[in-house]
């Protein structure tokens, strides 16, 4: 699927994501939201977001 297809079927389920958002993000990370939403298949008081394993869930600057 080409980034503009993904990024047309996120804004169906997340129609406040604007494309220049979402054109910032590379394909795989949009695939990763995408999928992520697929899967909740709804919003609100009981959806969840599980964090992939494969990143730092906090990352910082060191200062030079």
């Amino acid at each position: 699927m080409s980034k503009s297809e993904m990024i047309e079927k996120i804004r169906q389920c997340n129609r406040s994501a604007s494309d220049e958002f979402l054109l910032s993000f590379d394909e795989r990370t949009l695939g990763d939201y995408l999928s992520r939403l697929n899967l909740n298949g709804h919003r609100g008081r009981n959806s969840v977001w599980v964090r992939q394993t494969t990143e730092p869930a906090v990352t910082q600057r060191a200062c030079a």
